[in-house]
């Protein structure tokens, strides 16, 4: 069992930036793909980014491309989700994810991962 508590969202105007953050407890961090996935209304979850095991390959969705970067700290069971020049459209609540996996890979699908945090929200104003 792996418990993931987010934290770093909040209110930011447009353009500006906040660092989210992914404590994770429980199972070895470093077995896990971590992710992070955005809910907003009316939308349907997205994957934000993603990095494997080590951290030495990631994926971003296009809309966040230059502007998020996904990080992790194995030794601090820490993944981060640093977020600059936010937009209005970026407002959602953002939720991190681990995926068990026996390779180093970045999973991409939200059916593949096997915990979730209970997710924290980011408003973006203009």
């Amino acid at each position: 069992q792996v418990q993931l508590v987010e934290s770093g969202g909040g209110l930011v105007q447009a353009g500006g930036s906040l660092r989210l953050s992914c404590a994770a407890s429980g199972r070895t961090f470093s077995s896990f793909a971590m992710g992070w996935f955005r809910l907003a209304p009316g939308k349907e979850r997205e994957i934000v980014a993603a990095a494997s095991r080590s951290g030495g390959s990631t994926y971003y969705a296009d809309s966040v491309k230059g502007r998020f970067t996904i990080s992790r700290d194995n030794a601090k069971n820490t993944v981060y989700l640093q977020m600059n020049s936010l937009k209005p459209e970026d407002t959602a609540v953002y939720y991190c994810a681990a995926a068990h996996t026996r390779v180093v890979v970045v999973v991409t699908t939200a059916r593949e991962y096997d915990y979730w945090g209970q997710g924290t929200q980011v408003t973006v104003s203009s």
